[in-house]
């Protein structure tokens, strides 16, 4: 904080010193410091991390610096400038290295198998670090750190022979586990290419990869031509994946007829990088034609088909189809539609007055036998019935009664 406070006080300095001199004005002074971002890179070949030189504007492309990073203080090589990102939190470069920080780092470089020596003998005693592979151990520039990288197939609990290494080794130590490509680019070595991997030679991250890949550019899908030495599928088959896709899109599918310079044939293979196919004429065998002598024979019979129908094109003016006016398709619809309009406008003219319906009352209604049926004039007419008979069954019971006195 001090040192921040020291180095903001002597900036206003010099520019009230250029201002008093009057080398400098009052609208040449910037608003906020400009922040200069460097690419620094902590492996030979790894990926490139973002810092601001702003404290040191003559460091150029090739210094060693030390920088915070989450791991701790490291030391990384810049390998060049670039614009600064505004949304990014971007972290200062702490100092330039000095030379005895390069002879500690060349010096504990060499004590790295060393360590992973120990930690192989270490991880032998215990039995639950059978299928665990130590690759390699790396110390920062000071030695105060040293991290084992380790593959395994499973997640696996660190925390039994992390103790047992920290007391054997001074420096903090710390166990990261990669995965196989990772692996493979540490080891090095050649590829079935017969060159040097291109994980550990020119590969700063792996790019996804998957089988459609292999399927687009046409490579045959046993393994052991499509998987690398980690045992993934190679890295080379992103390489040329996009020019497969744009060529097979200007060049016919596979088993599409199509029209040749010998003959009308169908089309049994697709030839990206010869921007061509292989088309089987029958008897005269099969040809590789080039995608400029192809006829999409398809296409054109569409066409014709499309020809042939009446015309939809809609304006006042002549049609492309060449039909005369009145027997295109679009003359037909707008007669249609402007007979419907005039029998419309002819209807909304009709000056006659329409007298309103009256409503007629539901007495009426009933009288006439035009009244609907509700279900409330149902149970009356349930109840009247039933009275009626009731009236009925007395008068009956009545006669019987003076019959029999």
């Amino acid at each position: 904080m001090l040192l921040k406070m020291f180095l903001i006080i002597t900036f206003v300095v010099k520019i009230m010193c250029f201002i008093v001199k009057g080398k400098l004005t009052m609208a040449d002074i910037p608003v906020e410091q400009i922040k200069h971002v460097a690419g620094v890179r902590f492996q030979k070949i790894g990926k490139l991390y973002h810092f601001d030189y702003s404290r040191f504007p003559e460091l150029k492309a090739g210094d060693f610096v030390i920088v915070e990073t989450l791991r701790g203080r490291q030391m990384g090589q810049i390998m060049g400038f670039i614009e600064p990102d505004a949304d990014r939190d971007i972290r200062e470069i702490l100092r330039p290295a000095t030379p005895r920080d390069l002879v500690l780092q060349q010096y504990w470089v060499e004590k790295q198998p060393e360590a992973l020596v120990v930690c192989r003998e270490t991880a032998a005693d215990m039995r639950y670090f059978d299928d665990v592979k130590f690759v390699e151990a790396q110390y920062n520039y000071d030695g105060s750190v040293v991290t084992f990288l380790f593959s395994a197939e499973q997640k696996v609990d660190t925390t039994t022979i992390q103790k047992r290494l920290q007391r054997k080794i001074e420096a903090k130590v710390e166990l990261r586990q990669i995965g196989p490509r990772d692996v493979a680019k540490l080891l090095g070595g050649f590829g079935a290419c017969g060159e040097t991997r291109c994980c550990s030679t020119f590969l700063t991250d792996f790019s996804p990869i998957s089988i459609k890949m292999a399927k687009a550019q046409g490579i045959s899908l046993n393994p052991s031509e499509i998987t690398g030495m980690c045992g993934r599928l190679r890295c080379c088959l992103v390489y040329e994946y996009e020019q497969y896709v744009e060529a097979r899109k200007q060049l016919p599918r596979r088993n599409k007829r199509v029209g040749t310079p010998f003959g009308e044939g169908r089309v049994i293979d697709v030839l990206p990088l010869q921007d061509a196919v292989m088309v089987d004429l029958g008897e005269t065998g099969r040809k590789t034609v080039m995608r400029e002598e192809i006829t999409p024979l398809e296409e054109f019979r569409r066409l014709a088909e499309k020809a042939q129908q009446p015309c939809d094109k809609h304006g006042d003016g002549a049609c492309e189809c060449g039909k005369p006016a009145g027997q295109r398709q679009a003359d037909i619809v707008a007669a249609k539609r402007k007979d419907a309009s005039s029998d419309k406008s002819a209807s909304d003219t009709d000056d006659t007055p329409k007298k309103p319906k009256r409503r007629r009352s539901r007495r009426s209604q009933e009288k006439d036998g035009t009244a609907p049926k509700s279900n409330q004039s149902r149970r009356r007419r349930s109840k009247r019935r039933g009275r009626s008979g009731d009236n009925k069954n007395n008068t009956n019971k009545d006669t019987n009664n003076k019959t029999d006195s």
